[in-house]
């Protein structure tokens, strides 16, 4: 499960309209779409974050990458995932306060199915199925959302959502001058 270090890429920030494009599945597995992976991966933990998605540094992908292990004694645990989709979702739900790269020092509570099964295709092309729960549940969902154009800003009420909008354009502003 090791992975190469790859390099760190800018992270896109909202709004901008790459981020609520839905993306192309990705049709077979090439040493480009490989080296994207790592590439998501070092840029996840430079953030630091759990979890990137291919349209956050601009690639309009199904690519997520994600590593929810935070405890301390808890080893590094990388996973890829290429046109994850989620098969079952349980009915009962988790509130957990998300973030986002893409919306620096932004918080919400969002509330998510507390289980859900996935299938991908990994790293090296072969089919993958898991059942995740708890925060990786939340993580995953987070991710698959961000391939489908949304946000989970989206699941705020409106004000909100304009408020945090509004302190991202100031922000990327505040950053275009340097």
């Amino acid at each position: 499960m090791a992975y190469i270090n790859g390099m760190k890429r800018p992270i896109l920030i909202h709004p901008d309209p790459r981020l609520k494009k839905v993306c192309a599945e990705v049709p077979d597995l090439t040493d480009a779409m490989r080296t994207l992976a790592d590439d998501m991966l070092e840029t996840m933990y430079a953030a630091p974050g759990v979890g990137l998605a291919a349209p956050q540094i601009g690639v309009l992908d199904r690519l997520i990458v994600l590593d929810c292990a935070k405890e301390d004694e808890e080893s590094p645990r990388p996973l890829v995932m290429f046109n994850p989709k989620i098969v079952s979702a349980s009915d009962e739900t988790n509130v957990y306060e998300e973030g986002c790269l893409s919306i620096p020092d932004q918080y919400a509570e969002v509330t998510r199915p507390k289980v859900v099964e996935v299938e991908w295709m990994n790293r090296d092309g072969n089919a993958a199925r898991e059942t995740f729960d708890g925060l990786w549940a939340t993580c995953v969902q987070h991710e698959i959302d961000h391939l489908d154009g949304k946000l989970f800003i989206d699941y705020l009420k409106p004000l909100k959502r304009q408020m945090i909008t509004r302190k991202m354009q100031k922000l990327k502003r505040e950053r275009a001058r340097g």
